[in-house]
């Protein structure tokens, strides 16, 4: 089957490149990684780590690790996490400010501490605090506005549906829908089956996250939710070629296959990392992404461990040269 990638949200000045999204993940998508997957090709759009509404007024965007950005990077979506009605206009005027393409709404994120703030997952299960968030949002920019969901508690349609029902009518130009239940784990196989309702009856553009690790993981996703695009988290920082794979085998997109070769794929996140943050930034954005890298590589995570065991970055390198067999000095890299 082929599928269309035009897709062009409410909001966009033109058609995205491909409807293919790179998901919100906190310490990963961060300014180095995204650059790393819009050199290999495929990504239709970018999106920031998760960002406090209430602290992203303060913020410099010079020196703040998870406001880092460069100009291949776009367009970016800013996603924000929001307690408050009170935070919604500060927060979008700062990312008017910074020039962003979008902003983004968490209403999916189980983890504890943002329960406890009442932000995230636990936000959804207010429909009318989400009204008067997305309203008011809504009201304060011409960007394009999209959130982010998981199927809520149980994944029943009736509920589902009228949830997304209510987003679309409060001026939701696309929704992003992780297709897991709100505190089910990532270790529990997705229930993309169960979007199909709502990619049926709304009118905006559903867009399928979760569960995506290879093309026929895509292709299928496609098919059983009726999605009009895909949204890639862990499989694609796993494999970040996928973007350019999936590009080109499901939506026919004229692209020179990337190279597939985590070492050097390794080297340029390193390279990148070191040029983007600070010193005592760099390390620990290396020891996340390491873990992910090394999943397609055979004995991968006897490197991962030694690097988690690092206390700086030169050692890190070593690891990652005595076990790709690679000297990243002869490495080339035509940016920065």
């Amino acid at each position: 089957m082929k599928y269309d990638y035009t897709l062009q949200p409410r909001g966009f000045s033109k058609p995205l490149e491909v409807p293919l999204f790179f998901a919100p993940m906190v310490g990963l998508t961060h300014s180095a990684l995204r650059a790393l997957v819009a050199d290999l090709g495929g990504c239709g759009l970018f999106f920031t780590e998760m960002l406090s509404a209430k602290r992203l007024p303060s913020e410099n965007k010079k020196i703040s690790p998870m406001l880092c950005t460069t100009e291949r990077e776009k367009p970016l979506v800013y996603q924000l996490y929001i307690s408050s009605v009170d935070h919604v206009k500060p927060a979008i005027k700062k990312i008017e400010s910074f020039g962003g393409n979008g902003v983004d709404i968490n209403l999916g994120c189980p983890a504890p501490n943002l329960r406890r703030e009442g932000a995230g997952a636990a936000l959804a299960e207010d429909f009318d605090r989400v009204r008067e968030i997305v309203k008011t949002a809504r009201s304060s920019t011409e960007l394009p506005l999209s959130a982010k969901i998981r199927l809520g508690q149980d994944g029943k349609s009736a509920k589902l549906l009228s949830f997304c029902k209510m987003l679309e009518g409060e001026g939701i130009d696309y929704l992003n829908v992780h297709t897991r239940f709100d505190r089910e784990k990532f270790c529990r196989k997705p229930h993309w089956k169960l979007l199909k309702p709502v990619c049926t009856q709304l009118k905006i553009p559903v867009i399928a996250n979760g569960g995506i690790f290879t093309v026929d993981d895509a292709r299928k996703c496609l098919e059983e939710s009726g999605a009009a695009g895909l949204m890639l988290g862990r499989g694609a920082v796993e494999r970040p070629w996928l973007f350019n794979e999936i590009a080109r085998e499901i939506y026919q997109i004229n692209l020179l296959p990337c190279e597939i070769d985590s070492g050097k794929i390794f080297f340029n996140f390193v390279h990148r990392t070191t040029h983007t943050f600070a010193k005592e930034r760099q390390l620990g954005r290396i020891k996340q992404f390491i873990h992910y890298i090394v999943k397609s590589k055979p004995f991968g995570h006897h490197l991962a461990s030694k690097i988690q065991r690092s206390n700086n970055v030169e050692e890190a390198v070593k690891h990652g040269e005595d076990f790709y067999k690679i000297n990243h000095s002869a490495i080339e890299f035509n940016y920065v």
